[in-house]
């Protein structure tokens, strides 16, 4: 795998004919644009009538390219919401290569047309400097044209970067402390965010994670430095103090911080609302849950309260211990849960499985 990220590689139908019965909704916005024999009233009046023309005729040879690669009328209006300049592009010399090379690489229509609506600054990057380049790169990196394809369908946004400078410095930086190419390209496919950012201060946040202790080895390395680089300093301090508030050390918050580094990644109300939980309601001490951190990214809503209220009806019975194993209570699967604090009390609980399934109900309203 050691070669895998040295092996960067530098590397296009007829005239669209709009479509009879599609409906140019698109074109409404330009409905103020008169013909051009009623714009030209004076001399000094042509070219503007001139260029509103070529504009109105621009916009219509793009939808109809558009439309022609099995885009509905609701993805052009979209496009044209999000980023109304590519409308205005040169459709063949521009727009029409790009639609190509993505066929070229076994994208179907319905997947082109999804791509750009979810990233339509991708047919404004250059397709020989730009598009290509980071296609190849990417390939590269993950090894495979079909890993490729199934990444951008996601991360479409990636292709307008220079990734040979923004990523290949940080990745070179990684593998020289020791991270495994297997976590990289691991961490890679799934935040690849994280590795387009300013080399220095991409190196100054991996320094700080070396610092704190954790394993260049682990995968929870890369997790602990997208965590720093998706915060500011002054947020980090913010959601230091909201645990600070509940009585938890530096060492307990660097401690928990090591074990799940997400734990500073959910928001202040989200800190509060779970050590609100487990302190105020189930009674732990606040030590409990910084030494089981992931704790802190469970689902209040969905999942906290629900299993909180029948946490307090079994106790109110009798029928649990206080505390009684509060993470398999709260992290099991939901058969499990069911199976192993529902069921057993059916008998002596009529109704708490109906009243449990209503609480989730109510959750995701």
């Amino acid at each position: 795998m050691s070669n895998v990220f040295r092996r960067i590689l530098l590397l296009r139908s007829p005239s669209p004919v709009f479509p009879q019965g599609f409906s140019q909704s698109p074109l409404k916005s330009l409905r103020y644009l008169s013909t051009s024999s009623e714009i030209v009233s004076s001399p000094e009046s042509a070219p503007l009538a001139s260029n509103a023309v070529q504009l109105k005729n621009k916009r219509k040879a793009v939808i109809a390219l558009l439309a022609d690669h099995g885009f509905s009328e609701s993805q052009i209006s979209s496009i044209d919401k999000r980023y109304p300049q590519i409308l205005s592009a040169n459709p063949e010399k521009i727009l029409l290569p790009k639609l190509l090379f993505f066929q070229s690489k076994g994208l179907s229509s319905p997947e082109i047309a999804k791509l750009v609506c979810s990233f339509p600054r991708v047919l404004a990057g250059s397709l020989d400097n730009r598009i290509i380049p980071a296609f190849d790169y990417i390939q590269a990196v993950l090894g495979s044209e079909e890993k490729t394809l199934a990444f951008i369908k996601y991360f479409g946004s990636i292709l307008t970067h220079d990734l040979r400078i923004s990523v290949g410095p940080n990745i070179e930086i990684l593998k020289q402390i020791g991270v495994p190419d297997s976590n990289i390209l691991k961490y890679f496919q799934y935040q690849p965010r994280v590795f387009s950012r300013n080399s220095i201060r991409f190196k100054e946040t991996v320094e700080r994670v070396t610092e704190m202790g954790f394993n260049p080895q682990r995968l929870q390395f890369l997790v602990a430095v997208f965590a720093l680089r998706a915060m500011t300093k002054s947020t980090w301090d913010k959601k230091v103090e909201v645990y600070r508030k509940w009585g938890l050390s530096e060492e307990e918050i660097c401690l928990a911080f090591k074990r799940h580094p997400w734990c500073m990644m959910v928001s202040e109300d989200k800190i509060n609302g779970a050590m609100d939980f487990f302190v105020n309601k189930i009674g732990c001490e606040s030590s409990f849950v910084a030494r089981r951190p992931a704790l802190i990214s469970l689902s209040l809503k969905k999942r906290l309260n629900p299993r909180g209220y029948v946490y307090q009806v079994l106790l109110e019975k009798g029928l649990i211990k206080k505390q009684t194993n509060i993470p398999l209570f709260v992290s099991s699967s939901e058969n499990r849960f069911i199976d192993k604090f529902i069921n057993p009390h059916k008998e002596k609980i009529p109704g708490l499985l109906e009243s449990y399934e209503q609480k989730l109900m109510d959750s995701r309203r």
